[in-house]
């Protein structure tokens, strides 16, 4: 964050109270914000001296005087480079295509989050992070899967999987670790889903998302007037998992309190909830993540040893995707072939050259990066296939850090087929049957009667293919 400009956030919105929680919120994280309560109010801004200085617009989806997808052409005809914000309670496919298409960049739910709205007005204004993640709508993508379902072949990550599969079977605690975006949540999934708890309760809590102060009440649960404003009595979510499994995100960022509780659970089973005067007993299984080095923080006394071991009786780190980017073509068709059933998309392909840009980034933001621009780019691609031209964030980046590409192929072991032209077109079918059969006789080194098996065809008809497609036996 710049700590030497006040920010300025044009917030368009006639709801009093919600102009008040957004107003706070980015005050917070250092943002001015102005309020315009209807869409010609908002076009009148744009003229006047705060206007001028604007570094981000929210809109409201049910602002008066226009439907959110104009005003957004509107706003951006008239400021192109301005990254403007749609936030709205539906979670709609459809009015976010509606609105991606007509230049909004991000999308919000309320009630907002403050966690998610700092980071992504500070996502909106800083350039040279701008790859435009529609975070929620893209989770909305995510199902869960089985480990064999999982996309990867990298070793490191192979090797993850392994144990993870493995430890999932028993009931024994696990801490996920790996930065943001790999995909901890996505192995908890399949944990939960392998292991013998898979038709019992499976609840997740974001630590990092709740004030410090609710995590106990909605961890542990309280009785009614166990503190000012505890009106009724709360089943807490450990409570709720009772005989199953809870996965607490973002562990780091439990306070002191709260992780003395949680220790109290890993070594006895049982769980006191506030203001109650006895403790219940309790079977639940506990499925942690982080994207810090809890090591350091014990180190610094913000994170307790004692929790540390219990959490982690079963350590998996998941490596960052520019450590495995001969996974990045298999991810990238995966995506897009789960963005194919979404409302308002369709089926598309990615040419070579788009791969190979895509594998010239290191992705920060990891896989929901990923697959965050290649939802962008196949909300807004207008061909069969998706090129170069459908990263155009990425590609400023590449070129402002003086990348070179690299051929994709080269990075992914040589196992690649191109099934597209330069032009986003579709090569011809004996083009790719050609390449298919040639990658095949070189991964199986020439075994033919394995080739064919694979292959799914039979011998004699694999050698009659060879000849019409004037292939070398030895390719």
């Amino acid at each position: 964050m710049n700590e030497e400009k006040t920010r300025l956030l044009m917030l368009v919105d006639d709801e009093p109270a919600q102009c008040r929680l957004v107003s706070s919120i980015a005050a917070r994280a250092g943002w001015r914000t102005i309020v315009a309560n209807d869409a010609e109010m908002a076009i009148a801004m744009l003229g006047t001296q705060d206007g001028m200085m604007l570094d981000a617009i929210i809109l409201d989806q049910a602002v008066p005087g226009s439907d959110c997808s104009s005003l957004i052409a509107e706003l951006k005809s008239r400021r192109p480079a301005l990254p403007i914000m749609l936030m709205t309670s539906i979670g709609s496919n459809e009015s976010a295509i509606e609105a991606m298409r007509a230049g909004a960049s991000d999308y919000l739910i309320k009630p907002v989050a403050a966690e998610r709205m700092i980071a992504a007005l500070d996502l909106a204004s800083d350039n040279s992070k701008n790859y435009g993640e529609l975070q929620p709508l893209t989770e909305k993508i995510s199902q869960a899967l089985d480990f064999e379902d999982i996309i990867g072949s990298a070793p490191p990550f192979r090797a993850a999987l392994a144990v993870a599969a493995k430890a999932a079977r028993s009931r024994v605690p696990i801490l996920i670790q790996g930065e943001s975006g790999v995909g901890k949540e996505v192995i908890a999934d399949a944990i939960q889903a392998a292991s013998p708890r898979s038709k019992q309760p499976y609840l997740k809590v974001n630590c990092g998302a709740l004030a410090p102060n609710l995590l106990d009440s909605v961890l542990f649960g309280h009785e009614k007037n166990a503190f000012a404003g505890a009106f009724d009595r709360r089943i807490g979510i450990i409570q709720q998992a009772e005989g199953g499994t809870i996965f607490l995100d973002e562990v780091d960022h439990l306070p002191t309190e709260t992780q003395i509780r949680l220790v109290r659970l890993l070594t006895k089973n049982e769980i006191q909830p506030i203001g109650c005067n006895h403790s219940y007993q309790i079977d639940v299984r506990v499925l942690s993540a982080s994207n810090s080095n809890l090591p350091d923080k014990i180190e610094n006394g913000s994170f307790r040893e004692d929790l540390y071991y219990r959490l982690n009786v079963v350590q998996l780190t998941i490596p960052p995707l520019r450590d495995r980017k001969s996974d990045l073509p298999a991810l990238a068709r995966h995506f897009l072939s789960r963005m194919a059933s979404q409302p308002g998309l369709r089926s598309l392909g990615i040419t070579d050259g788009a791969l190979s840009m895509l594998n010239g980034y290191d992705w920060p933001g990891n896989v929901r990066q990923l697959q965050s621009a290649l939802f962008r780019a196949a909300v807004l691609c207008e061909r069969d296939a998706l090129t170069e031209g459908e990263f155009p964030q990425i590609a400023s980046l590449l070129s402002k850090n003086n990348t070179e590409l690299v051929d994709i192929a080269e990075t992914s072991g040589g196992i690649g087929v191109t099934l597209f032209e330069d032009d986003g077109n579709l090569r011809r079918l004996e083009e790719i049957e050609a390449d298919v059969i040639r990658l095949a006789i070189g991964h199986y080194r020439g075994r033919m009667t394995e080739v064919a098996r694979r292959l799914g065809i039979g011998r004699s008809t694999l050698y009659r293919k060879l000849s019409d497609l004037g292939i070398d036996s030895a390719a």
